[in-house]
């Protein structure tokens, strides 16, 4: 379809400063309605005056008023345009507003949607993520269906290059063929043809083109022919251009046209797309030069790939269908043969975690005689020989621990009788001679150290017993450490050490077991008076909001980490020799370290050879509170004697005043400015109490 371009020709012989006829810039066309006038706009009507035409306000036109120029009034219908753009802007201004109310809206509902849809996926992907992560038939058949999809995916890709080259090579081998006997058929009908009027030639050519178009039921090509730009026309050319099916010369590339134009007689091809009613259809465009009463033509014959597409693309939906199905048996396939290995093993864990949680009849069930079977069959030999070893062990410590306790009720009776006998000889040792008399002392301190090994001997039956009760109730923990150094102060006379008190001023309120409190502190303090080697032991106290921290800190012959490591363990000595100066019984850090885990608390060592030992005891400030980090270090800082402050110090034993040794039993207090540790600097034991040194020395 040819379309003309028409220039418009500006008018000739006009004067430029002639106004054009016709109705003026905002007036009303003739025959339209003339529109209202705002409410809010005034008319100004033009009136005459004696004297002359007179403007608004009587000025007479084109004269000028006493300030200046007259300002001439627009006409009537320059109001009415003025009305007319108001009420457009308040309209435009009314839909603005509209348009921005339904954005608005509709960013509410996107954003609603998004707020309903990202926790969804999130959860989903969570999902995935922890199920990936426990399950092993999951990860493996999600693998395999994964690994399945690409390796179709990139066969299918390959099969379908493939098919769609072989079909269009074929197709393109075809269409060369059949043009070139076309165009030869073509060229010699115009070389034979004797016409020399205008009818003659058009119906001869169209016949000619119809003949190669090849028409019947079903097109089987379609032409172009269209005549060589840039060529000297002669009288006797009367066809310019001719297409079949309402095509036109814009339909084939351009690049193809070129190529055809500037060669001599070869034939030159290119994949197109051309319309065919409503949808195009891929096809392949040959074309030829031709020549026909001296003026040379472009043919283009056009051949329809529409048949071969829908082969291909029937081949691919085959091939995606039977890709799905593939798929699905393979994802089915690996369910299946996962399931059969990975269900014993699942089954195995819940089994195991079973007997870890004391069930010890649990026993895996076993089917078959293949691997799993025979897996089954070792893990449930497994647990029945554990479940009789374990049973031997729980056995014998109850008897162990059921002797223990009797052992200490039935030696109640007869080491009281002792104990009375030798406290008869002991008070009468003053009138045996020397050898007897030294008997009668070492058999009154070692029943009092057999007494003392008794109880605690009795203590660490109820502990293994598990009936050990905890009987909690608010106490001043400062106060009950004083209470225990003044209680150890005979001890720190006789060791010539110096115990200080760093603690805050007023109280620290703690739900505790006083009398077990005190049984842990009073063993810490002496011990660490017993290995302090007459160096002053400084006991601190600090709390923060969730726990409260006691230290008790010896500068004496210390221990090694290999040491504070089994400090804690039942009858350890760190001396070889096991010797003993206040006749301790090699219990008391063991009972403290269970009375600590009744309060939910650490109990931690720390030493070095020479330098001295620190013990650190946490506690919940409530009854089964949670400590995440003590107030004070356990590896402790060197702590001063306080001069003045604001912390109280307790100040027992040998203490130098002016000079000269303090006397015995003497106690002074003073005020300190030493600050106790503050707990900022954490120490491994600080985060993982489990990991500290948690053992006892003696």
């Amino acid at each position: 379809m040819v379309s003309a371009i028409k220039q418009v020709p500006e008018p000739q012989g006009q004067n430029p400063s002639e106004a054009p006829k016709g109705p003026a810039v905002g007036a009303p066309m003739p025959g339209a309605a003339a529109p209202d006038p705002a409410p809010d706009s005034q008319q100004v009507d033009v009136h005459t005056v004696s004297g002359g035409p007179r403007g608004v306000h009587g000025v007479p036109p084109g004269t000028d008023g006493p300030h200046g120029p007259a300002v001439h009034p627009a006409p009537e219908h320059t109001d009415a345009f003025s009305g007319g753009y108001v009420r457009l802007r308040l309209r435009a201004r009314i839909w603005r507003r509209r348009a921005l109310i339904v954005s608005l809206r509709v960013l509410r509902l996107v954003r609603t949607g998004l707020d309903k849809v990202f926790p969804g996926i999130r959860f989903l992907l969570h999902s995935v993520q922890r199920r990936w992560r426990r399950s092993l038939q999951f990860r493996t058949v999600l693998t395999t269906l994964l690994l399945s999809i690409s390796s179709f995916a990139i066969v299918g890709a390959y099969l379908s290059n493939q098919i769609a080259n072989n079909l269009f090579q074929e197709r393109l081998t075809q269409a060369e063929s059949e043009t070139r006997y076309n165009v030869k058929q073509v060229q010699d009908t115009f070389d034979g043809a004797q016409v020399t009027d205008q009818s003659s030639v058009i119906t001869l050519v169209y016949d000619t083109l119809n003949a190669v178009e090849g028409r019947g039921s079903v097109i089987q090509r379609r032409y172009v022919f269209e005549a060589m730009p840039e060529q000297t026309k002669p009288r006797n050319r009367w066809v310019e251009s001719r297409a079949s099916d309402q095509l036109t010369v814009s339909v084939i590339p351009k690049e193809l046209r070129a190529a055809v134009q500037d060669s001599g007689k070869d034939q030159f091809w290119a994949s197109m797309q051309f319309p065919v009613g409503t949808e195009d259809r891929p096809g392949i465009a040959v074309g030829n030069k031709v020549t026909f009463n001296g003026t040379v033509y472009e043919l283009y014959l056009i051949y329809d790939l529409n048949s071969a597409q829908q082969t291909l693309d029937e081949i691919q939906n085959v091939l995606w269908a039977g890709g799905a199905a593939l798929i699905i048996m393979i994802g089915a396939i690996a369910w299946y043969v996962t399931r059969n290995v990975v269900s014993p093993v699942s089954h195995a864990a819940v089994v195991s975690e079973k007997l870890a949680a004391g069930q010890l009849q649990e026993r895996m069930v076993v089917k078959g005689e293949d691997e799993m079977a025979r897996l089954g069959a070792s893990f449930n030999h497994m647990a029945a020989s554990l479940q009789e070893q374990i049973t031997q062990l729980a056995t014998l410590s109850q008897m162990q621990q059921r002797f223990v306790s009797d052992v200490s009720h039935e030696l109640r009776t007869p080491l009281t009788t002792v104990r009375m006998a030798a406290e008869v000889l002991y008070d009468a040792r003053d009138d045996f001679d020397p050898i007897n008399k030294r008997s009668a002392e070492l058999l009154y301190n070692q029943v009092e150290r057999f007494q003392s090994l008794l109880a605690d001997l009795l203590e660490i039956s109820r502990f293994d017993a598990g009936v050990a009760m905890l009987d909690a109730e608010p106490t001043d923990i400062v106060q009950l450490v004083s209470h225990v150094m003044e209680g150890a102060a005979p001890v720190a006379e006789e060791y010539g050490s110096a115990m200080t008190l760093n603690a805050p001023e007023g109280s620290i309120v703690v739900e505790m077991d006083a009398r077990r409190i005190d049984r842990i502190l009073r063993n810490l303090v002496l011990n660490a008076l017993e290995h302090g080697e007459g160096k002053p032991v400084n006991i601190s106290v600090a709390s923060n909001a969730t726990a409260v921290a006691i230290t008790v800190r010896d500068h004496g012959i210390g221990m090694t980490p290999a040491e504070a490591a089994r400090v804690f363990d039942r009858f350890w000595r760190a001396d070889p020799a096991r010797a003993r100066t206040t006749g301790g019984s090699g219990l008391g850090l063991s009972i403290a370290t269970e009375d600590t885990k009744l309060h939910n608390g650490w109990l931690q060592a720390w030493g070095n050879k020479g330098v001295g030992s620190n013990f650190r005891l946490t506690l919940p400030l409530k009854q089964g509170g949670t400590i995440t980090k003590s107030p004070l270090q356990l590896e402790p800082a060197d702590v001063a004697l306080p001069a003045a402050g604001d912390r109280t110090v307790l100040v027992l034993g040998n203490q130098e005043t002016d000079g000269a040794p303090a006397a015995p039993h003497e106690r002074a207090e003073s005020r300190g400015t030493e600050a106790a540790p503050d707990g900022d600097a954490v120490s491994e034991s600080d985060v993982a109490p489990e990991t500290a040194a948690t053992g006892e020395r003696s």
